[in-house]
């Protein structure tokens, strides 16, 4: 396992990020919490480090297995948890990225967790109604306080990143270091906007979802999964499952697994983690296996022309006219 730096700042961090996502049986197909323990334990072994959850995954538990799993070893990994989703549906400031709910949320999370400070703090989702001025001070305030270390925001436009970052800076606020967004051959959308303002800001990206639901992995193509995941076989499009079947074709000639392809793609791309999910330790380590697979470009080119995918405007249309506005000078 090879380490990083997440963002601009010195914390290193694993090139493979755990998802506690998997953790508890609750609200759905997950692991019990001896797979859980093997599952943790097989990634340190492999020399994972990064390890990331959320107050709402599986109604809490997530964060209250991997406090339980991290006890007495907790210094040794970088642990990530996430506000913003609901903590009480009733309750009208039970959710959002307001200062209200960030502090009961932190405390609910550091409780769980037994922690008494969390490395990487995530804004799960961008919050219309909230200002973002308010977020990054309310964040940088508990930077102060010692029980955050790092901040990220997942799931939020471009845009709204730049300004964040741009206000903490102008500021003295505590800045994004890390962006989470869904990156797969299957949803390529972040290459538009988020991945280069990621790269021109410094963010470190963790990629989650890099299986595409599980269909990068083929089991779709085979038919019905004894182990439905969210996704149901019928809403999974004949565009999806022809990517998944090239994914198995290169997977193949390289003597590899679907998955180990899948992963190797979106680690090809400078700064991206992929987030791996597993709900059986056998998973993990197939997950883990993709660090030795190196994609030949030809085959990232093929993996690439089999999804369709465009940056579309204005990308597209700035490469297009660039000899027209550069003259001579284009490159």
């Amino acid at each position: 396992m090879r380490y990083t730096t997440f963002g601009r700042t010195g914390l290193r961090v694993s090139e493979l990020v755990l998802g506690a996502m998997t953790f508890g049986e609750q609200g759905g197909v997950g692991a019990p919490i001896e797979e859980c323990r093997r599952i943790c334990d097989a990634y340190a072994a492999a020399g994972g480090n990064f390890v990331d959850t959320a107050i709402n995954y599986r109604g809490g538990a997530s964060e209250e297995i991997l406090g339980e799993l991290l006890a007495g070893r907790r210094d040794r990994f970088v642990v990530a948890t996430k506000y913003t989703v609901t903590r009480d549906p009733a309750d009208p400031n039970g959710g959002g990225n307001h200062r209200k709910n960030l502090r009961l949320s932190l405390e609910t999370s550091l409780r769980r967790l037994r922690t008494d400070h969390i490395d990487v703090y995530w804004v799960h989702i961008w919050d219309r109604h909230t200002p973002i001025e308010e977020t990054m001070r309310a964040l940088d305030d508990a930077v102060t306080a010692g029980k955050v270390l790092y901040v990220g925001v997942s799931d939020a436009p471009a845009w709204m990143v730049s300004r964040a970052n741009t206000l903490a800076e102008w500021r003295g606020w505590t800045p994004f270091a890390g962006l989470q967004v869904p990156y797969s051959l299957i949803n390529r959308d972040a290459e538009r906007e988020l991945l280069p303002m990621a790269e021109a800001y410094g963010l470190t990206v963790t990629a989650w979802s890099p299986l595409g639901g599980g269909v990068l992995s083929g089991k779709y193509n085979a038919g019905q999964p004894e182990d439905r995941t969210r996704l149901s076989r019928d809403s999974i499009n004949e565009r999806d499952l022809g990517i998944a079947r090239v994914v198995h074709e290169v997977a193949s000639e390289l003597g590899v697994t679907p998955a180990q392809v899948a992963l190797g793609w979106t680690r090809q791309r400078g700064g991206v983690l992929p987030i791996i999910g597993a709900r059986t330790v056998d998973q993990l380590l197939d997950n883990l296996g993709c660090t030795a697979v190196t994609l030949p470009p030809e085959l990232v080119v093929r993996l690439e022309t089999t999804t369709g995918f465009s940056l579309g405007f204005p990308a597209d249309f700035i490469a297009q006219t660039t000899p027209w506005v550069l003259g001579a000078a284009a490159l």
